[in-house]
């Protein structure tokens, strides 16, 4: 048996050792090659692009007014409801006006009063004068009787101008419009007892309309494309004018995060009416960037980046950019890429740095 084993030993050696040396030169020969990922690419290509912004707000007067009472009192009526047209001068409500009709009252007594004051100081100094002309009084009474006309005259004067105060406070209990216009509060109501100053009715006065809209801030900072801003009625887009902006709000609406802007419109147009909903278009100044597909976009370090192919050896790096926008479906890069750059869109999320792809190229935007 040993010998035998022997045998086959020393029959199969040199063929073992003939097939390890055959496996060993092949693996020589030929190495392991690396596949590479395929991946699809379009060339970078800068574009003018505009940002077209599409708003809704609604139609506003130009001027509104709050009305208000000068004096306080109890309303005992109102004559003008939400939506009445006014004219200057028009009583809009009235309040009790019968402390001031005392105040009157007693204002014209007291003119009553100082006028016969002057009266007997005017006669008295008369006498002083005539006897002074004759050498029958002294210069002392002469001057005494002249001060006491004289502050007869002004307490006189003083009677008057109480009187025309009190006339004036009486006036104040009824409440008229300034300007021709259309009430769009109204707060007044019979029985209520109200202060000076507190707000009644608000009137929007007839002429020139304003179009209000609530604008994202970051939207202020782009330059627009033309000074003038088109507008359109929400029911009837065939109604259309234009206008510019006439006032940005200077502070930012907590609530939504927006910023109050009026356009003073050229023209109204009659179906355009107060609180109307209006539609504004506006754009702004076409500037150069790269358009790519959403799935384009990786991260570095926290920021935006995008794989980009070298030309010379088919490799794959990361690079930086900044991003203008965001739009549905794509992003537009201001910065980082250079035009004619090969930039994947697809495909990139198992790729690493200098990994070798085949790049199946697709049509830029």
């Amino acid at each position: 048996m040993s010998v035998k084993r022997n045998f086959l030993f020393g029959a199969f050696a040199p063929l073992m050792t003939a097939t390890l040396l055959l496996a060993s030169c092949q693996g020589e020969t030929k190495p392991t090659e690396k596949t590479a990922t395929t991946v699809r690419a379009i060339t970078a290509a800068f574009v003018d692009h505009s940002q077209t912004v599409t708003l809704t707000g609604e139609v506003v007067a130009h001027i509104q007014t709050n009305l208000s009472f000068r004096v306080s009192g109890q309303i005992t009526e109102w004559h003008a409801d939400v939506g009445s047209h006014v004219t200057a001068g028009e009583v809009l409500a009235r309040v009790d006006p019968k402390e001031q009709q005392a105040d009157v009252e007693a204002s014209e007594a007291a003119v009553r009063a100082a006028e016969a004051q002057v009266r007997q100081a005017s006669s008295a100094f008369e006498r002083q004068k005539s006897l002074l002309a004759k050498n029958s009084t002294t210069q002392e009474a002469f001057d005494q009787a002249q001060t006491a006309l004289r502050t007869a005259e002004g307490s006189l004067e003083s009677a008057k101008a109480q009187l025309g105060t009190s006339h004036d406070a009486l006036s104040y209990t009824e409440l008229r419009a300034d300007a021709d216009g259309i009430v769009t509060v109204r707060n007044a109501e019979a029985g209520q007892v109200v202060q000076a100053a507190q707000t009644m009715f608000t009137v929007a006065r007839d002429g020139p309309r304003d179009a209000i809209f609530e604008v994202y801030e970051s939207l202020l900072f782009e330059k627009p494309s033309e000074p003038k801003i088109k507008l359109a009625l929400v029911s009837d887009p065939s109604v259309e004018t234009e206008g510019a902006i006439s006032e940005v709000s200077p502070t930012i609406d907590t609530a939504t995060g927006t910023v109050r802007v009026k356009v003073a419109m050229d023209n109204t147009p009659e179906r355009m009416t107060l609180g109307a909903p209006v539609i504004g278009f506006g754009s702004s100044a076409p500037t150069k960037l790269v358009i790519l597909p959403w799935t384009s976009l990786s991260a570095l370090d926290g920021k935006p980046a995008v794989w980009l192919v070298d030309a010379k050896d088919s490799t794959v790096n990361l690079k930086p950019v900044t991003v203008a926008y965001y739009e549905t479906g794509r992003v537009l890069i201001s910065d980082g890429i250079a035009k004619g750059d090969t930039v994947v869109v697809d495909g990139s999320k198992m790729l690493r740095p200098g990994q070798v792809v085949d790049v199946v190229k697709e049509q830029a935007e």
